[in-house]
């Protein structure tokens, strides 16, 4: 199978040859800089990565890496504004194009935020007058039609287009934490004013990129965190009536422009909303936060595993940072023995690997993922790749 072929197989449902493997093609499975770093190092290949992503200090893996460890998809995403991207404040804190203040305390890994620019007591009149990013702003755009072409056509990788319908997360960034929960739970024409504005302007953003790569992409990557460590943020009805709306609209528009698969992200418990997530028309749901509540893969697997694909699930709590690499050979094989059967499984680290991940246990769950072989009994019998410095050799 090529890589384009398994990945297909994997999110409708078929078996492939192998499970499909992910590592860096999406905003939420990618690595941080730290752990890449001392990655490539390990391998003896691989250029410090560009930061993709500020705020969580997520990096962009050489290809190199990606070909070795046998990543079957490529990541395509819009690039910086021409005007009114991040304005730097001073060595340590930076203003984002929504307004939104970020530093990164010394000893952080993390960028986090400073100042919200519609907290307090605010108006559906402040919403307006906000000063919003400009969602046609061609340098977004520059060349990524193109990009995309080229990888559907030069290459046989699964491309994934990391498309930013983050509206659950925006809002909360504009609003803080604080006073999003509080518009939540009794101010809901506010709440409702302030999604409205954020989607309108993803939207817009989102359209014209769809219209340049639609037909050029296998999968429309994106997420918003809708579930805390043991429940969702809010109750099934309240996320019906507040927040569903928005992500329906979302599909509706990726449906128009593309016939690409749609893989959602959150994390935490989301288990009381899978349902939801089934019949708006998500595809695949990342990144199978096994540890928290309600969320064990064999309950997922026996109560929705024939209507969603499963994208992730190999704990980044342990066994990655603190075991052996035997140990999450296991636990890679554990995952798949468990959301692999009759396809409908992507095997990925849950969430960004982070830096306290040993490089050693990054190789071993690729290794053991190259030895997830459908139809054959005995897989370990499958030799796994070197752990240097060559890419295997299959696709």
């Amino acid at each position: 199978m090529t890589h384009r072929e398994r990945i297909a197989a994997a999110v409708n449902h078929r078996e492939p040859d192998r499970v499909p493997l992910d590592v860096g093609t999406a905003r939420f499975t990618g690595m941080i800089k730290g752990a890449y770093e001392r990655l490539a190092e390990h391998l003896g290949f691989g250029e410090p990565g560009a930061i993709i992503d500020r705020m969580q200090q997520v990096v962009e893996v050489d290809e190199r890496v990606l070909a070795h460890l046998g990543v079957d998809a490529r990541a395509l995403a819009q690039a910086a504004p021409d005007r009114g991207g991040d304005v730097e404040l001073n060595a340590t804190d930076y203003r984002d194009e929504w307004g939104v203040v970020r530093t990164k305390p010394e000893g952080c890994l993390y960028y986090d935020i400073r100042q919200s620019p519609l907290a307090g007591e605010i108006s559906a009149g402040d919403i307006l007058r906000h000063s919003w990013p400009d969602p046609t702003d061609p340098g977004r755009f520059r060349g990524l039609g193109e990009k995309a072409r080229r990888l559907h056509q030069e290459t046989d990788y699964a491309v994934i287009f990391n498309a930013r319908y983050n509206v659950v997360h925006t809002t909360q960034y504009l609003r803080g934490f604080e006073d999003w929960y509080c518009d939540l739970g009794q101010n809901h024409e506010l709440f409702h004013a302030l999604m409205e504005a954020v989607l309108e302007n993803l939207l817009e953003l989102n359209r014209r990129a769809l219209t340049e790569v639609g037909p050029y992409i296998d999968v429309v990557a994106f997420g918003d965190d809708v579930g805390l460590q043991d429940r969702p943020v809010c109750s099934p009805p309240l996320y019906r009536k507040l927040i569903r709306p928005s992500l329906e609209r979302v599909v509706e528009q990726i449906r128009q422009l593309t016939s690409a698969k749609i893989l959602y992200h959150s994390c935490g418990s989301v288990y009381r909303l899978i349902g939801d997530f089934i019949e708006i028309g998500i595809d695949a749901l990342n990144p199978v936060q096994v540890t928290a509540k309600n969320m064990e893969p064999e309950r997922l697997k026996r109560e929705f595993g024939d209507r969603i694909a499963f994208w992730g699930g190999v704990d980044t709590h342990d066994p990655l940072p603190h075991g052996t690499p035997d140990d999450v050979r296991r636990g890679a094989r554990r995952m798949f023995d468990i959301l692999g059967p009759g396809g409908g499984y992507v095997m990925a680290a849950v969430h960004n690997i982070q830096p306290d991940v040993p490089p050693e246990n990054i190789c071993a769950l690729f290794d053991e993922g190259r030895r997830c072989l459908y139809g054959v009994t005995n897989s370990t019998a499958a030799p796994a790749a070197p752990s240097a410095p060559s890419p295997p050799a299959e696709k």
